[in-house]
């Protein structure tokens, strides 16, 4: 769903990937939202059942997996791992319901892998006792290292964001294609293909960059 706004006589276009970036962000608040209110309003006697059932097992197994792979000490980054892959889940499968991936769009991949960088950045500044430290930190083993640290650090970002683009966009097209080969008998054939290029690489992709943006993490504390 593409948006055109005209602003004294220029025309901006909303491409369809961001219009769905910002509804999957509305519907993911509004659970958000809907899980602190029945939180909230549960009696802590009685073990939870159905939307709360699932929202635990969720908030179990993201504390699980950053405990496993951060140690306890970052637990406090297991709601930002959540909010991570519950939007890149939501984003990766919407092509389930014929909406264009979020993900499709490098610029929503690119913005996600700089917010993984930035955090990353400043933890690494917070961990190794300010901005001095940091600089020197480019440094090691030895000075004539710096500029390959440097490449390598500006290099994480640039190659966790091409690999989700990649990955979802290629899947995207080859789907489009299908749709436009088969006519009329792309119903019996797709859904089969729906299986592996909206769900399993989907999901896969989406715990791939959360695993990755742990490992960094980690490695920044």
């Amino acid at each position: 769903m593409e948006i055109q706004l005209f602003i004294d006589e220029n025309q901006i276009i909303i491409p369809n990937t961001i219009v769905n970036t910002v509804i999957a962000g509305i519907i993911l608040s509004i659970l958000a939202i809907t899980a602190v209110h029945k939180a909230k309003k549960a009696d802590i006697d009685e073990p939870p059942s159905g939307f709360m059932n699932l929202i635990e097992i969720m908030v179990e197994s993201i504390n699980n997996m950053v405990v496993s792979n951060m140690g306890e000490r970052n637990i406090k980054f297991a709601p930002f791992i959540l909010t991570l892959i519950s939007f890149l889940v939501v984003s990766n499968l919407s092509g389930l319901f014929t909406i264009v991936s979020p993900t499709s769009d490098y610029s929503v991949t690119l913005t996600l892998a700089l917010i993984v960088f930035f955090t990353i950045q400043y933890n690494k500044i917070k961990s190794q006792g300010g901005m001095l430290g940091y600089m020197k930190g480019f440094a090691k083993p030895y000075a004539v290292m710096t500029p390959i640290n440097i490449i390598s650090e500006i290099a994480n970002p640039v190659s966790m964001s091409f690999r989700l683009f990649g990955n979802i966009m290629s899947g995207t097209l080859i789907m489009g294609m299908l749709y436009s080969a088969l006519g009329y008998f792309a119903p019996l054939i797709t859904p089969v293909l729906h299986l592996y290029f909206d769900i399993f690489s989907g999901v896969l992709q989406a715990f791939i960059f959360t695993m990755l943006t742990m490992v960094f993490i980690n490695n920044a504390t």
